[in-house]
């Protein structure tokens, strides 16, 4: 019980280290930039909440939209499964897919 009790441990201090350091609001690929420098747009879940959503070419980042509350916002702007906005905006690097 002691070994796996402490092997445990060591699997989430491991984990935890690696994300010291690490600046989460950067792109770090290949054309390094803030995100904040990217264009958002809107992806409704099968559901009819929405997700903000972008996309640099390469990399994707996805995030449940929230009101002040914590609650998901469910406000009709497309049908479901669609993406709506500039998401794809901001970035130099080419959408290969």
């Amino acid at each position: 019980m002691a070994i796996r009790t402490f092997i445990g441990l060591a699997l989430v201090a491991g984990s935890l280290g690696a994300c010291v350091g690490e600046d989460k609001g950067r792109d770090g690929f290949i054309d390094r930039k803030d995100l904040s420098t990217l264009k958002a747009g809107i992806w409704v879940d099968p559901v009819g909440c929405d997700h903000w959503i972008i996309d640099d070419g390469f990399e994707g980042y996805l995030s449940q939209r929230l009101d002040k509350y914590g609650k998901p916002v469910c406000s009709g702007v497309a049908p479901p499964t669609t993406a709506t906005g500039p998401f794809k905006s901001g970035s130099g690097f080419p959408d290969v897919f």
